[in-house]
Order: C-alpha cells, then structure tokens, then sequence
C-alpha cells in the first residue's frame, strides 16, 4: 500500500512538468523502469534463488530421510546386537550346564570303575591267597608223606628181614599177574 500512496504522491509531483518521451509523463516511464526493474530482478536474482533454496531445503529433507534411515539401521542393529548377546548368554549357560552334567556323568562313570577295580583286586587278591594256602597245604602233605615214608622205610628196614622182602615181592608179582590179565 504504501508503494501505490508513493506513486500517487510522485504522479502529482511530476503533474506540473512536462511530458517525456514520446508524449508519455515522465512517472510512467519512471513507474515502467521500476516494473522492468523489478522483474529483471525477480527473472535474475529471485528465481534462482528460490531454485537455491528449494534445492537446499531438498538436500536438508534428504539428509534427514538418510539420517532417520541410519538412525532405523542403527536401532535394528542394536536389536540384534542385543538379540545375539542374550541369545550367547543363553547358550554359555546351556554349555555350563552341559558340562556339569557331564563332568557329573563322568565322576560318576569314575567312581563306578573305581569300584568295579577295587571289587576286582579284592577277588583276585582272595584268589590268590587261597592259591597259596592250597599250595603250601599240597606242600605240606607232601612233606608229611615224604616223612611218613621216610619213617616207614626205616621201621620196616629194621623190621622186615630177607625172607619177608622175598615174600612180599612175590605177593606183588603175582598180583600184578593176575591184574594184567
């Protein structure tokens, strides 16, 4: 508004001069300069700086959009960062527990054969003991026999004589005469 007051203002003030170009008052060349003016103007400084702003803001919506994107990635990934972790977590306690069980399994597998060992050399152990004493019992009868022997061949030494020996080799011929028929 103010613009059109000023241009009345300056049509009344060129009203007493005269007449410009081509017949035409002067304030209409003047108010036609302004016009061309400002539309050269607008054609040379306004528009490409519209067209700047615009791309600008472009560029800005843009990088917002990608940083909104990045930020999205950024949360998934910590998701699935956050997933893994408990997902490990989750899996070292199953192998923990595994390898208690196990380790349980096994002591117990351990003190099993252990038993199994020591029930084993128990009996060979008993085994072997009564071994021995059948052993040294066999030796002894042995020896008891050898002496008893011994002692008979000294008393019938003394008491058989020669016609007794003759005797009792002859008993023993023909038993075994009579055997091997």
């Amino acid at each position: 508004m103010s613009l059109l007051s000023s241009l009345a203002l300056l049509a009344q003030e060129t009203a007493g001069h005269e007449a410009g170009l081509l017949g035409i008052p002067m304030w209409v060349w003047q108010l036609a300069n302004l016009v061309g003016f400002l539309a050269a103007l607008y054609y040379l400084v306004a528009k490409p700086l519209t067209k700047v702003f615009r791309d600008r803001q472009l560029a800005v919506e843009e990088r917002l959009k990608q940083a909104r994107e990045r930020r999205e990635e950024a949360a998934r990934l910590e998701a699935e960062v956050h997933e893994r972790m408990s997902q490990l977590e989750r899996e070292i306690a199953e192998i923990r527990a595994r390898g208690i069980a196990e380790g349980e399994t096994a002591r117990a597998e351990l003190v099993a054969r252990a038993d199994q060992e020591a029930e084993r050399v128990k009996r060979e152990a008993a085994e072997e003991i009564d071994r021995r004493a059948a052993t040294a019992i066999a030796e002894l009868e042995r020896a008891a026999s050898d002496l008893v022997a011994s002692a008979a061949v000294e008393v019938l030494s003394r008491e058989i004589n020669d016609d007794d020996r003759r005797r009792l080799l002859e008993e023993s011929a023909s038993r075994l005469q009579s055997e091997a028929r």
